[in-house]
């Protein structure tokens, strides 16, 4: 197990991040429908094509988001020692080979 120990600052500030992130990301849409529906004469293209880009950014940032969460997750379990799959696999792999 690591000399260090999980602070709980440190959740709390990632979970700060996130929800800033998330506030973030419900203005932009906020701002960028708020935009939509003021250009009335925009043509159907045109808003078609924001909107895609829209999903696009969300998407985007969904995966920045996980992808962060991913690594937090991955750094608990190696601070706690945990073993993981690939540790579990080769152990299984050495005690099979153990038996021939």
């Amino acid at each position: 197990m690591s000399n260090e120990t999980k602070k709980p600052q440190d959740d709390k500030e990632l979970l700060y991040k996130a929800l800033g992130v998330m506030l973030l990301i419900k203005d932009k849409f906020s701002d960028e429908f708020n935009e939509i529906f003021q250009k009335a004469n925009a043509s159907k293209e045109d808003i078609l094509k924001t909107v895609d880009e829209t999903k696009e950014k969300a998407s985007q940032e969904k995966e920045r988001m996980e992808d962060g969460l991913k690594e937090k997750v991955k750094s608990i379990v190696q601070e706690m020692g945990l073993a993981t799959k690939e540790d579990i696999d080769e152990l299984k792999e050495l005690i099979k080979n153990n038996k021939t």
